[in-house]
């Protein structure tokens, strides 16, 4: 059974810090790409970190860049996004998934994680 169970969130002040975990089972962790989203109250999902496979090669959303870091523990299945300097409107339900390929997160059989709030305050 393929599962993506989160970890992690939580209540911060702004400019604390707080960091996810999620891991994977049932896929071959290193055949995916791995990515963050997060949505906010009325607004869309967005990405706002991807990682490839081999994690070398990652993408950060401008409103992230600088202040979250995306990584991955592959002998653990693991992905994690370190987040610092966080602002009120950083504050949403932040969702990590897996997409079956190898380099980008196209969102190809995609597999969502349970969601995990990050609340912000000022």
């Amino acid at each position: 059974q393929v599962q993506v169970v989160q970890s992690g969130g939580g209540l911060v002040q702004a400019g604390g810090s707080l960091k996810l975990s999620c891991k994977v089972f049932g896929l071959i962790f290193d055949d995916c790409a791995m990515g963050w989203f997060r949505q906010a109250p009325g607004k869309e999902r967005e990405e706002i970190a991807c990682v490839n496979w081999s994690g070398y090669n990652t993408y950060y959303a401008d409103s992230v860049k600088g202040r979250f870091t995306i990584s991955r523990d592959n002998t653990k299945n693991t992905l994690f996004l370190e987040m610092h300097s966080l602002k009120p409107e950083d504050t949403a339900m932040y969702y990590c998934a897996a997409d079956r390929e190898y380099d980008y997160c196209s969102g190809s059989g995609r597999v969502w994680g349970q969601g995990a709030q990050v609340t912000v305050s000022s």
